[in-house]
């Protein structure tokens, strides 16, 4: 699994990446988090406002950061 954390380097991108890590724990899931802050590649995703998460291709959360169990049951 592949998850990317689409943002600057802001608070709420910083959050958003340590709930996702912190999710991938609680569920012992193998993935490969990705940060990507330049704006070309975000923008390149479709994604217009961050923080975002993206996983395996498929937006997930897009202007906020997500809550722990949102990427739970997104990578279960």
């Amino acid at each position: 699994m592949e998850i990317k954390v689409c943002g600057p380097g802001c608070a709420s991108c910083e959050k958003a990446q340590k709930t996702v890590e912190a999710a991938i724990a609680a569920k012992g899931a193998q993935a490969t988090v990705t940060k990507v802050s330049d704006f070309q590649e975000i923008a390149k995703l479709g994604i217009f406002s961050t923080p975002a998460v993206v996983i395996d291709g498929q937006v997930k959360c897009v202007g906020r950061a997500p809550k722990q169990s949102e990427v739970e049951e997104w990578i279960s």
